[in-house]
């Protein structure tokens, strides 16, 4: 689908001006003396100038450079637009005036070079702030410093008690199988009959036959 093309009123008020701007800068140059192709090749330098100075201050506000020759390209392009008004006569160039046409290339070139080549600003890094200096009755008193702890031997490991611990549950069971076993063969149950009776390891079956004992 073809897409509908509009006329943007600011882009015709644009290419108007332009070239409007356009022959008046090559009718002042050619009264001045530059015919030919040289009267054409004026207005192209001082729109050159001007958008390379504007391309500059959009990335560089502060930059005094690109302002002076931002304002340098748009007097040459304001003054020849005056100029060719009726306020000066065409057939009768002032002196001054044909030293400034003539010495226009140089002064374009000079101002080009300078916009391309020079390094932009760099941003002031901000300052670090000092912190507010506190009276010395307002100052908070100095922290006590903390003796250093040397490190000391660990303490002798406790020795251990001989033998598991035994639950009491299980020691209740042990008791009545005891006095089972001692009801029907008449003597003590040994640690053997014990740990075969009750399943369990032999030194539990050992810990418990102690605390029977």
């Amino acid at each position: 689908m073809s897409r509908s093309i509009r006329p943007d009123a600011v882009l015709v008020q644009a290419v108007i001006a332009g070239a409007l701007s356009f022959a008046h800068l090559h009718d002042l140059a050619a009264a001045a003396g530059q015919t030919g192709w040289k009267a054409w090749a004026y207005p192209i330098s001082v729109d050159l100038l001007l958008v390379a100075a504007w391309r500059r201050l959009r990335t560089a506000r502060r930059d005094r450079s690109a302002w002076t020759w931002f304002v340098i390209a748009l007097t040459a392009s304001l003054g020849a637009n005056v100029a060719t008004a009726g306020l000066l006569n065409l057939g009768n160039v002032p002196a001054w005036l044909r030293i400034l046409v003539a010495g226009w290339p140089a002064l374009a070139f000079l101002g080009g070079t300078l916009l391309v080549h020079t390094p932009a600003l760099q941003p002031e890094p901000e300052s670090v702030a000092e912190a507010p200096s506190v009276p010395t009755g307002d100052r908070p008193p100095a922290p006590t410093p903390v003796p250093e702890v040397l490190p000391t031997e660990p303490p002798a490991a406790l020795p251990q008690t001989a033998g598991p611990s035994v639950p009491p549950a299980l020691i209740d069971h042990a008791r009545k199988v005891a006095a089972d076993h001692r009801t029907r063969t008449g003597s003590d149950i040994d640690t053997a009959t014990l740990r075969a009776r009750l399943g369990i390891p032999e030194d539990l079956a050992g810990a418990i036959a102690a605390q029977l004992a």
